[in-house]
């Protein structure tokens, strides 16, 4: 069921404006890469002769697929730009081995650079796109092409380890299976049929999903591709994925961003982390000072509407219309008043605002601690004594089933905000809850959970997930997070556990803004599992994806003056 939000407020953003010339389109133009290899795009150019700024779109989804990219093409192009949309590397027209992710670097380089030298080119060059579309513009941006100007990476990874393959260490197994070795391990993509992607009841894919260990799982679904196999040896942050990671080199990079995504999209670290990091340390003025970020309520890609809630029409954004003036002002010099507006736009979910702001995060949050207490509470008072900790039990053969939250685009799990009654029945998630509020509080910024907890297993996870708790009983999820225990001292540095000793995890649970408003709840559910959308911590310690066996472990969260576990929340004082 949808339910309707509070309504009230107007977009602040701008349509886009009609077109102004025909468009003409050269199919299959060879762009050679340092090594010789030959990548394919086809390049829309305004009629008239001359010399325009360049968009390059660089695609492993094909430059033939409809929707999508395609009418972004023309869309630019009748508005005075030269559109190049290129497949990437070993992928449909383009020559060379596919490989996700590992020549986007180099090939974003080379794009650049001879899209730059084409006699239609003013030798400015901006980059377009989402979701691959955006990642790829990170990793170009990472090369600094002499002729880049700025980049709109939409939906779309800073980390490739942390932001798509991993969250905290915790495997995306859904996303990295579905989008992986089932749609995506040979030149073309391809057709999800009885895997699941038609049918999200699919037993089939139920069983594959289920399937241990990881690193034959993709054998059931008749797939044989080698990069998964990469991936899935390499589940730490090592050097096969450092090199990838542009927050590794944010200092460097020397174009502006703007970031544009969704509090549900499975890359909002990467939408959220990307503007932070290159607002303060990107290597020009211009990187720091012309960088921007909008982010809203949906998933992957603007929508007014969004698991159970609807957030009316106000909520979706037109963002090719908010590109065409960010390359407008960039590619072609406009002053189209660009600069001297806000350069954040987040959406208050709750309130249902849009609202206009100098920086992420907010220079006026107060991080609050609301900590948790013996009985399910949850309260802004600390535990003033000790107090016996909460135990459930964690069975990898019975997981908590996902339900809503972070993902998209790889199998069919249900994201977004969902009301999580119907997990109530579970005895292996925790659930603690603050009095109704008298007055509202609004939560804008990075979450997190300090929970101090014991397992008797050699490693395990924990999943943290922030609820507005809604005066009739609904229990929405804002934000969530987990934590793969081994990871609690880093990503690159696993440790396993002592068995019953206490350990303070982070779980970090990226990032939301919601007012919670009055008459109702603040909830924080704990757990140890989320799957599919994560695989099945095994408890074992063993390495990842080579085992098929798994034990249960007994799990003891503690709420006490000795061992504090509280919520990190970043509490904005009411606006005026």
């Amino acid at each position: 069921m949808i339910h309707t939000l509070l309504l009230a407020f107007a977009v602040p953003f701008p349509e886009a404006y009609p077109p102004t010339n025909d468009v003409v389109m050269d199919n299959l133009v060879a762009a050679p890469m340092r090594d010789g290899v030959k990548l394919y795009a086809d390049v829309y150019r305004p009629a008239a002769p001359g010399k325009y700024p360049v968009i390059v779109s660089r695609t492993p989804y094909s430059t033939e697929r409809y929707p999508n990219s395609y009418d972004a093409a023309v869309f630019f192009a009748q508005r005075g730009f030269v559109y190049v949309y290129q497949d990437v590397r070993g992928r449909h027209e383009s020559d060379g081995k596919w490989e996700p992710f590992r020549n986007d670097i180099e090939d974003g380089y080379d794009t650049i650079e001879w899209a730059a030298a084409q006699p239609w080119s003013t030798g400015k060059v901006g980059m377009q796109g989402g979701s691959y579309l955006g990642h790829v513009q990170w990793r170009a941006a990472m090369s600094r092409p002499p002729h880049l100007t700025a980049i709109f990476p939409g939906v779309a990874a800073t980390s490739l380890y942390h932001d798509w393959i991993t969250l905290n260490g915790g495997w995306r197994l859904s996303f990295n299976f579905g989008w992986g070795p089932v749609r995506q391990e040979s030149r073309i993509m391809q057709n999800t049929g009885m895997h699941g992607g038609v049918n999200p009841e699919s037993l089939q894919y139920d069983k594959m999903q289920r399937h241990l260990p990881l690193n034959d799982m993709q054998r059931l679904a008749g797939r044989n591709a080698q990069f998964y196999k990469d991936w899935i040896a390499h589940p730490d942050y090592d050097a096969y994925w450092k090199k990838l990671n542009a927050e590794e080199v944010m200092d460097e990079i020397n174009v502006p961003a703007h970031t544009f995504g969704g509090w549900f999209d499975i890359f909002s670290q990467g939408t959220l982390r990307g503007y932070a990091l290159l607002s303060k340390k990107g290597a020009t003025e211009a990187a720091r000072k012309q960088s921007r970020l909008i982010i809203g309520p949906w998933g992957h890609g603007s929508s007014q509407k969004f698991g159970d809630l609807d957030f009316g029409p106000h909520a979706h954004v037109n963002q090719q219309a908010v590109e065409l003036r960010y390359f407008d002002y960039h590619l072609k010099g406009l002053a189209n008043g660009l600069d001297r507006e806000p350069p954040v736009n987040i959406y208050v979910m709750g309130r249902n605002e849009w609202v206009a702001e100098n920086e992420y995060p907010l220079a006026r949050t107060q991080y609050r601690d609301m900590y948790l207490h013996a009985g399910g509470k949850l309260s802004w008072t600390a535990p003033a004594g000790e107090a016996a900790p909460t135990q459930y039990r964690y069975d990898p053969d019975n997981p908590v089933p996902s339900l809503g939250g972070n993902n998209c685009c790889g199998t069919p799990t249900p994201a977004g905000p969902k009301d999580q009654g119907p997990l109530d029945s579970r005895g292996d998630i925790l659930r603690y809850t603050s009095e109704f509020l008298s007055e509202p509080v609004e939560v804008t910024g990075p979450v997190k959970l300090v929970l101090h907890a014991a397992t008797d297993a050699p490693d395990t996870d924990f999943v943290a997930k922030l609820i507005d708790v809604y005066p009739d009983g609904r229990a929405l999820n804002m934000a969530e997070g987990i934590v793969r225990a081994r990871y609690r001292e880093g990503t690159d540095k696993p440790k396993l556990l002592d068995k019953g000793k206490v350990y303070e995890f982070t779980v970090d649970m990226v990032g939301t803004s919601v007012e919670f408003l009055k008459g109702h709840r603040i909830r924080v559910d704990i757990a140890s599992s989320h799957f599919p959308q994560f695989d099945r911590n095994p408890n074992t310690g063993e390495p990842f994806g080579a085992s098929a066996a798994v034990r249960v472990a007994q799990q003891t969260v503690h709420q006490s003056k000795m061992y504090p576990s509280h919520l990190v929340l970043p509490v904005i004082p009411a606006r005026k």
